[in-house]
C-alpha cells in the first residue's frame, strides 16, 4: 500500500466514524472542519468524494419522507428459515460480527460464509464495529465469486446489517435480505458455528502481543478451516473439497 493509500484509507475511517458519532446530521462541510479540529487537514471537496464513495448521505430534506418510509415499511422477514443445506454455490451467504480481545482492544471480526460449502470466502477486521466494517467485507466476497442476481444474504438484525448504507448497497445488486428473529441464534447457525470453532480451537489458545499477531492468526485459521479442516455437516470433506467436486461435476455436464 502507498503512502497515498495509506492516508486515503485512515480518512476514510475517520470520516466514517464521524458519520456514526454524528448520527448522520453532517455533510462533507461538517465533517471537514471536524476533522480539522482532530488535527486532520483536508478539502470539503475530498470528504465529500470519499463520502460518495461510501455510500453516506446526511439526512436532510428527505429526513420526513425517510422517516415515514421506515415507519410503514414491513417486518424483517426471516427468508432462510433455517434452510442450511444449498445445492450449489453463491445461491445463500450468512454472515456474522464477533469481538475479541487483544490486550487493551477489542477487535471485531466480520465473515461472510456460503452455505453451499461452508466456505468463509471473505472476512473483515476492525476497531470499529461499524457499517462500513460488513460493507467492506461484502464487497470483497462480491468481488471474489460474482454471484447471479437475487442470491439470498441472511444475517442478525445488527445495526450494521440494518442499515440504510448496507440495505441500499445489497439492493443495487439484486441481493435478497434474509434476517434471523430477534432473540434466535439458531437462525444464523452457521455463522455463529464458524465462530465458536475458531475460538475454541485457535484464539482462546493464544496470548496475543500485537493486532499484527491477532490479525495473522484469524488469516491462518480461515486458510484451515477452508482447506484442511473436515466438516462434520459436510460428511468430513473440507469446503474447498466440496467447491471443487461441485465444480468437476459441473464440467462434465458442460
Amino acid at each position: 500500500m502507498t503512502v497515498y493509500e495509506q492516508r486515503r484509507e485512515e480518512i476514510r475511517e475517520q470520516v466514517q466514524t464521524i458519520f456514526e458519532e454524528c448520527k448522520q446530521r453532517y455533510g462533507a462541510k461538517k465533517i471537514c472542519a471536524v476533522l480539522a479540529d482532530r488535527g486532520i487537514r483536508t478539502s470539503s471537496k475530498y470528504v465529500a468524494e470519499l463520502m460518495r464513495e461510501m455510500d453516506l448521505q446526511c439526512i436532510g430534506r428527505n429526513a420526513k419522507r425517510e422517516y415515514q418510509k421506515q415507519v410503514n415499511r414491513r417486518g424483517r422477514p426471516n427468508v432462510l428459515k433455517q434452510q442450511f443445506d444449498v445445492s450449489e454455490p453463491n445461491r445463500v451467504w450468512v454472515s456474522d460480527i464477533t469481538y475479541f480481545k487483544v490486550k487493551d482492544k477489542y477487535y471485531y471480526t466480520c465473515a461472510i460464509i456460503d452455505l453451499f460449502s461452508r466456505k468463509v470466502i471473505a472476512h473483515g477486521i476492525s476497531l470499529k464495529n461499524s457499517t462500513y466494517l460488513v460493507t467492506s467485507t461484502f464487497k470483497k466476497a462480491f468481488e471474489s465469486r460474482m454471484p447471479p442476481e437475487g442470491f439470498m444474504f441472511h444475517s442478525d438484525q445488527g445495526v450494521q446489517y440494518t442499515s440504510h448504507t448496507f440495505q441500499k448497497l445489497l439492493r443495487m445488486n439484486k441481493v435478497v435480505q434474509s434476517f434471523s428473529k430477534t432473540g434466535s441464534p439458531n437462525d444464523n447457525a452457521v455463522a455463529e458455528a464458524f465462530f465458536s470453532s475458531m475460538k475454541k480451537e485457535e484464539l482462546y489458545r493464544t496470548n496475543f502481543k500485537s493486532e499484527r499477531e491477532f490479525r495473522a492468526a484469524v488469516d491462518e485459521y480461515i486458510h484451515f478451516y477452508n482447506t484442511e479442516r473436515p466438516h462434520a455437516g459436510l460428511a468430513y470433506r473440507t469446503p474447498d473439497k466440496i467447491e471443487a467436486q461441485y465444480q468437476a461435476q459441473q464440467e462434465q455436464v458442460g
